[in-house]
């Protein structure tokens, strides 16, 4: 596993992203691990998310884009922090982007805020977690009435578990709108690396949440 996958496991532990516990889904599933992306709240958590997000990207789109757009409203901050980190650590500036949930009707009007998404515009879309596709699906008529092109998704965490179907969301999205998605890291990356390296002079994954998440996946996992 390559060393910045590593940190960001690590990161998410240290920002109280990733928690292990007994948690409830939107999707009312009871599972056994959490993510939640509203716990990146400083200036430096988001200069060193901003980074591993800018990492995966180069390795899974290289940079070949012209915006990243981030869906209202976690996806603002991330779309800021990437392009940011794009900028300074491989010399390219890209614009980022976002939607309104609510159309302003003065100053700067209309839904988006940030670059404007033209004609031919290629759209890379930066999520934190995706489970059921919903802010992409508001956000796929966006850019096609623009004429812009989505080249990708990149997300921070696959939790790799069915979504609406037998597939995983990542896998629907991609065949839905035949686009390509990746991640920072996969739960496969997470549950490998806390089950063999000590956090803080121990391990997370104690043989009671190994089963709780080996059961979990049992039902909700992937075929």
């Amino acid at each position: 596993m390559e060393g910045y996958k590593q940190e960001f496991i690590r990161f998410m532990l240290e920002c109280s992203v990733l928690k292990f516990g007994d948690f409830v889904t939107k999707s009312g599933r009871k599972t056994p691990f959490f993510i939640n992306t509203g716990f990146y709240r400083t200036g430096g958590q988001l200069i060193r998310l901003g980074g591993y997000y800018a990492k995966a990207i180069k390795d899974h789109f290289g940079l070949d884009f012209d915006i990243l757009f981030g869906p209202a409203y976690k996806g603002i901050p991330l779309s800021v922090a990437a392009t940011m980190e794009i900028s300074r650590e491989y010399g390219k500036d890209i614009g980022y982007s976002s939607n309104r949930k609510e159309i302003k009707d003065h100053g700067d009007k209309g839904i988006l805020l940030g670059t404007p998404i033209e004609e031919g515009s290629k759209v890379l879309i930066i999520e934190d977690v995706t489970t059921a596709g919903t802010s992409i699906a508001e956000t796929m008529p966006i850019l096609t009435e623009r004429g812009a092109k989505c080249v990708g998704l990149c997300v921070s965490v696959d939790r790799q578990e069915k979504g609406k179907g037998e597939k995983s969301a990542l896998k629907e999205i991609e065949e839905e709108y035949g686009i390509k998605t990746a991640s920072i890291v996969t739960m496969s990356d997470v549950i490998e690396y806390l089950g063999n390296n000590e956090v803080d002079g121990k391990y997370v994954l104690d043989d009671a949440l190994k089963k709780a998440i080996s059961d979990y996946y049992d039902q909700y996992g992937l075929s």
